[in-house]
């Protein structure tokens, strides 16, 4: 298999035949490996459906075998981008640089003709979604002290995101399917940065809102306000399904039950919290700070993005070192709020007795990740497309 594992900026070997003007472009490109098309094709077999291990909002991802023997995942960006390949390039060195123990490393990527493919270290245990959340263990053990790793881990890599790294990068898009995990259970944050990688045309830039439903932050879905404040509330939703071991949305259980972030506000006004923790834990977990986790995530999904703490904040709190203040916890913004106000606006008028429930929406039966979609116009400045989390029973 032929790849380049010579960095951007050096002279690659005549045979790659590469032109003049795409010498120039890479010219002060720095630490970044440069792939060819036919070394990624190679690596994934000509991309065989049999290696895809996943697909999601910028596009799929393989699995594949470098010349050097190493493995990774390798995802193929699903749109043409507009941008010139030194402002591609210019981007993705950015990303290569940010190192961070709970991030996904960037290897490098590919830039050949019309392709952009970037290449991951790859992660053995798959993701949350995959794993905790759809119940396909892989004989992994989701201990209490393994969730609350994960939680912990998770909020580092983000505070790292929002508040380390210059500029501050917001991810836009946090929830389980993008946290993978290596084979310690370690988790890391994939897809961190990609957001510049797309042409203004589509849906996951700042002039257009996209997210999955049940992680999107109220502010950013109808008013196209991204901040940080967003990824914030996409977190406390992720530290929800940890504990509960459950999707945060799940149409086919009755209704007063479909929307865990409904739930989870409903029994802390009930003062039962510990009611919403995964009975697959088999009561082997610590009450006390279980019910803390759940309350900071509660104060990471209030309507009000101001009142939602700093990523920093919220590893104090995860780690004990800051007393969670519930005299600041108001009431979340909730899907079923959000769904009904912006679905039932933007529909067309109701037949006679036809039900719009919100649960109409979500995919018939699918179990599929972020293949069912919603789309209904937000505001002038953003369109919405929305994807389901999943439909399965518990």
């Amino acid at each position: 298999m032929t790849c380049f594992p010579c960095l951007f900026g050096r002279k690659l070997d005549s045979a790659t035949h590469r032109s003049v003007e795409l010498d120039d472009e890479l010219s002060g490109i720095q630490n970044v490996t440069l792939y060819t098309y036919k070394a990624m094709r190679i690596a994934t077999d000509d991309f065989s459906p049999t290696n895809k291990i996943g697909e999601g909002g910028f596009g799929s991802v393989y699995k594949g075998k470098l010349r050097s023997g190493q493995m990774a995942a390798i995802k193929v960006l699903s749109t043409e981008s507009r941008q010139g390949v030194r402002e591609f390039l210019t981007e993705i060195q950015v990303i290569s640089e940010i190192q961070h123990e709970n991030l996904v490393k960037l290897y490098g990527c590919c830039v050949e003709g019309n392709h952009r493919i970037l290449v991951y270290n790859y992660l053995e245990k798959n993701s949350l979604a995959k794993t905790l959340l759809d119940g396909d263990y892989n004989n992994i053990q989701f201990t209490w002290r393994i969730r609350t790793k994960i939680c912990i881990g998770v909020a580092r890599g983000l505070a790292y995101l929002h508040e380390e790294v210059r500029p501050h990068i917001v991810h836009r898009d946090i929830k389980a399917s993008n946290i993978l995990l290596d084979k310690d259970l370690t988790p890391k944050i994939s897809d961190f940065g990609l957001a510049k990688l797309i042409p203004p045309n589509m849906t996951h830039v700042s002039t257009r809102v996209a997210g999955t439903i049940g992680y999107l932050a109220p502010e950013y879905a109808i008013r196209g306000q991204l901040t940080r404040k967003a990824d914030i509330y996409g977190f406390g939703v992720l530290l929800i399904e940890i504990v509960s071991g459950r999707c945060n949305t799940n149409t086919r259980l009755p209704i007063e039950e479909q929307y865990l972030l409904e739930r989870t506000w409903k029994l802390y006004e009930r003062r039962e919290l510990v009611g919403l923790v995964d009975t697959a834990l088999n009561g082997n977990f610590d009450a006390e700070q279980a019910c803390r986790y759940l309350k900071i995530g509660l104060l990471c999904t209030q309507d009000d993005p101001k009142l939602r703490p700093s990523m920093s904040s919220v590893v104090k709190m995860l780690t004990g070192k800051l007393d969670v203040d519930e005299h600041k916890i108001t009431k979340p913004g909730l899907i079923s709020d959000f769904m009904d106000l912006k679905v039932r606006s933007n529909a067309p008028k109701a037949k006679p007795g036809r039900d719009h429930t919100p649960g109409n929406y979500a995919s018939s039966g699918s179990d599929n990740l972020d293949t069912t979609r919603l789309t209904s116009a937000a505001s002038s400045q953003a369109t919405m497309t929305f994807t389901f989390p999943c439909t399965q029973s518990m």
